[in-house]
């Protein structure tokens, strides 16, 4: 069996060190505001590993139709030897590429969760076993160094999960990304697509209430980490379209004031009876739209492929 290693990147504290920073700094701005990331520790990944298999929440059964179905054409427009996942969990969607790329010499998923790294390397590498894995813990947005593999290189970034950065934290994102690729390295981009806005809130607001819950357990996780005395009992789930900036925000409404106390920060939070709390903003894009922040980052869009009904994209872009 080819080797499989694995590095360190982040302290081994950072996780914690991440939250009480973005804890303090959300909490204490106007509007309140808490990063999605916060969402999945154990239990919010089993809840979205639900939604995944809702029938209101159609982005990954597009991502993975499109991939089953183009996975050879993308191989074939790169030719690459490495891939290289960012934010790559399961690695579930990846064995379309992997299975696809006949010259694949090593494989790179790049994620803060050691356990996630551990187990998608053990059932790849059982079902190829000539695959380097060369797994990195590292933070994705802050454009983690490389190994050195043979190129070309194809960094993938799925799920849509680019839209859950603002425009500016996108650009820098996407400049991280070029930075990382040498001339005939390609970048392959998946995102959500704007369409219509009943379709688009269903999707983030299901009648079974998992998305609810799931919203809800960020502060779970506020209280168990951080020692919170919040009742997600006392905050509503809210899910609605920007149509200014093409964005689905979901939110928590406080039901009545109520002040949440952290003791690990020494920190007393007040809300108002209907404030909001948001916690997720996730951007939905037009071709014209993802080519344009491509270029800007100094990337070219060379192929663009969507699923049958046209809800969701895979671009396919080199650099410039």
């Amino acid at each position: 069996m080819s080797p499989f290693l694995l590095t360190r990147t982040l302290p081994e504290d950072a996780t914690n060190a991440a939250l009480r920073a973005d804890v303090l700094h959300g909490l204490t701005r106007t509007p309140k505001t808490l990063p999605p990331k916060w969402f999945y520790d154990a239990r919010g990944s089993e809840l979205f590993e639900e939604i995944t298999r809702l029938p209101e929440y159609y982005p990954t059964r597009a991502e993975r139709e499109i991939l089953a179905e183009r996975a050879p054409e993308i191989a074939a427009a790169t030719g690459a030897r490495t891939l290289v996942e960012l934010g790559s969990g399961s690695s579930e969607k990846t064995r379309f590429l992997l299975d696809a790329l006949p010259s694949l010499h090593s494989y790179v998923p790049v994620d803060v969760s050691e356990s996630a790294l551990n187990g998608a390397a053990e059932a790849l590498l059982a079902d190829h076993p000539d695959l380097n894995v060369h797994a990195l813990i590292a933070d994705f947005t802050r454009g983690p160094e490389l190994p050195v593999t043979p190129g070309p290189r194809l960094v993938a970034f799925l799920g849509g999960t680019v839209g859950n950065l603002l425009p500016g934290e996108r650009a820098l994102f996407l400049r991280s990304v070029r930075a990382m690729l040498d001339p005939g390295d390609f970048l392959l981009l998946g995102t959500d697509l704007v369409k219509d806005e009943a379709v688009l809130v269903r999707a983030y607001d299901d009648a079974a209430g998992i998305t609810a819950e799931f919203n809800k357990n960020v502060l779970s996780v506020l209280a168990r980490e951080l020692g919170a005395d919040v009742d997600p009992a006392d905050f509503d789930h809210v899910a609605r379209w920007d149509r200014d900036n093409e964005w689905i925000e979901m939110r928590l409404r406080a039901r009545s004031a109520l002040t949440v106390k952290i003791p690990e920060l020494d920190l007393v939070v007040p809300f108002e009876e209907g404030e909001e709390l948001r916690t997720e903003v996730s951007a939905k894009f037009r071709q014209d739209g993802v080519r344009t922040e491509l270029a800007e980052a100094g990337m070219d869009l060379t192929h663009w492929w969507t699923d049958e009904e046209g809800r969701f994209a895979l671009s396919l872009a080199t650099t410039s």
